[in-house]
């Protein structure tokens, strides 16, 4: 299932939604498919009583799946333009949660076959006592490495326009704006002559 929109702090977007990849299931898959071809195979050749133990082997690899796919369709991996959230569990759930501005470095981890079918572990290093964790099958991991390092840059550029708005205007500043509303007729003469003589006392 998606990444709950409930859980969003205001102004944040989804960028990636992930689960992991769909090597995950492919051994109960097997299961399942070995399952089926022992039943039908012990259907045709062997006694019909056999045909109970294809059928129970087909039940408990059925089971195996349906738990195996519970956790991969309730587990996200979620890149939002303000952090990173990783989230599973079918029942009870556990998370964790790492600030963009807190990550350090990304480095990724694949062998030849990962390679191949496109998946591989994420490890990232963030400041604090636990400073990296290891998030395993994540789908594309170049790809989503470099997607991290986008939004770590947007948001070094949105915290540094928000304390650039901060910052007090210097007296000179503040006079060309006062100057600028008195042209378009915000402020009469007078008011702009009292704010400046208020601000040229300050000096």
């Amino acid at each position: 299932m998606p990444f709950p929109e409930k859980l969003l702090n205001d102004n944040e977007d989804v960028i990636l939604d992930l689960r992991p990849h769909w090597s995950t299931l492919a051994r109960p898959v097997m299961a399942v498919l070995v399952s089926v071809a022992i039943t039908i195979g012990l259907s045709q050749v062997g006694p019909s009583n056999l045909v109970y133990v294809g059928l129970g082997l087909l039940v408990l690899s059925l089971g195996w799946f349906g738990v195996d796919y519970l956790k991969w369709t309730t587990t996200n991996f979620v890149v939002t333009n303000d952090r990173l959230v990783y989230r599973a569990g079918v029942i009870a759930k556990h998370g964790k949660e790492i600030p963009l501005e807190r990550v350090n470095d990304i480095s990724f981890r694949q062998g030849v076959l990962e390679r191949v079918i496109g998946t591989g572990d994420l490890s990232i290093e963030s400041a604090g006592a636990q400073s990296r964790e290891t998030f395993e099958d994540i789908p594309h991991p170049a790809r989503v490495q470099n997607e991290i390092y986008r939004q770590m840059e947007a948001s070094s550029a949105r915290h540094a326009d928000r304390m650039a708005g901060r910052r007090e205007l210097s007296v000179p500043e503040q006079l060309d704006k006062l100057d600028e509303l008195r042209q378009r007729g915000v402020i009469t003469q007078a008011e702009f002559d009292a704010k400046k003589r208020q601000l040229l006392d300050r000096m």
